[in-house]
């Protein structure tokens, strides 16, 4: 070959190559611009939210033992949830005057840390029922309320929690209600401060579901960790006969209203549902609306799915609830 033929057939092949690259890279450009694209539009789809699941949602099953409370996080990860709100009373054998832990606490703190890990979900907060009331006029009451609750403090602590649910129970008027539910809170709060665990209200009936009268008390108690967990249901102010569950609720407070003012000292929030309609809405609350408030208010949390209807079982439900959260929150501005 001469050298002139050389020259030139290198010059063609290093052309060629230089052409091969090019398009190579413009392939790998055109791939990453996809990923991208695929990134972004996976981003715009997600809601500003994560979705967890409370305990409660799936009470009936514990309860009739069809479902063992052990394999909540399992559960829970099944139906495609990130994070799991415990329920104390689940946890709980025997009746209201001999509330024993099915297993020592620091054996049920250890099992449950490794169910979570197991399944790859969140502990995120426990709900406290059935531990003393807060509102009660009584110091001595008050008090053993806040010593029953330290426990639970302690689990949450153990379980990586960021919170407990407690609940307002008590007196009927207004300002002495604030009161004692200032001074039992605080008492509480300070507890949990020593470990990192916010203490929080839920909007759980009588005076605790009047939006007002909960942000005074949150604003009397003024501490970082004393926070509320509003809840798109639970705003009866008063049921049939003074009772506190299963009756008619006779005086019901502007749902909406009630959110919107408990949303300033939120750390959780809690989407309650009872039933839906064909195109898949629930039958008393606009989740739309109560979405958007949520938002608004610039909470970027979980979102926990408690359902408590009757006409689709509890996996229904909580299936319904979870995918009306992800639709609604599509139609947000």
């Amino acid at each position: 070959m001469q050298r002139r033929d050389f020259v030139k057939n290198s010059a063609q092949f290093g052309l060629a190559l230089s052409v091969l690259g090019l398009a190579a890279c413009a392939r790998s450009k055109d791939k990453k611009e996809e990923q991208l694209s695929e990134e972004n539009a996976l981003q715009e789809a997600a809601p500003f939210f994560k979705l967890s699941l409370a305990q409660w949602s799936l009470h009936k099953a514990i309860f009739d033992n069809s479902l063992n409370p052990m394999d909540f996080a399992a559960k829970a990860k099944a139906l495609g949830f990130e994070g799991i709100e415990f329920v104390s009373q689940l946890y709980n054998t025997g009746d209201e005057n001999n509330r024993t832990l099915m297993m020592p606490m620091d054996t049920l703190i250890k099992e449950l840390n490794m169910r979570s890990s197991d399944a790859g979900i969140q502990n995120l907060l426990i709900m406290i029922d059935g531990e003393g009331d807060f509102s009660v006029k009584s110091e001595a009451d008050r008090s053993q309320a806040v010593e029953n609750h330290k426990r639970w403090v302690d689990a949450a602590s153990g379980l990586g929690c960021h919170s407990i649910r407690v609940n307002l129970f008590g007196e009927t008027d207004p300002e002495i209600w604030k009161e004692v539910s200032a001074d039992s809170l605080s008492k509480i709060s300070a507890y949990a401060a020593k470990s990192n665990i916010n203490v929080l209200v839920e909007n759980h009936g009588y005076l605790s579901s009047h939006g007002q009268l909960l942000t005074e008390v949150m604003k009397m108690v003024n501490m970082d960790n004393c926070g509320t967990l509003p809840d798109f249901g639970n705003f009866c102010l008063k049921r049939e006969g003074g009772a506190r569950w299963e009756a008619s609720c006779v005086e019901e407070y502007d749902k909406y209203k009630g959110v919107e003012e408990l949303m300033p000292y939120a750390k959780a929030v809690s989407a309650k549902s009872y039933d839906f309609d064909a195109n898949g809405n629930e039958t008393t609350i606009d989740y739309q609306k109560m979405l958007q408030i949520v938002k608004d208010a610039g909470y970027k949390g979980f979102i926990g799915v408690e359902y408590e209807g009757s006409r689709l079982s509890e996996e229904e439900g909580i299936i319904a609830t979870r995918d009306l959260l992800i639709s609604a929150a599509k139609k947000l501005s």
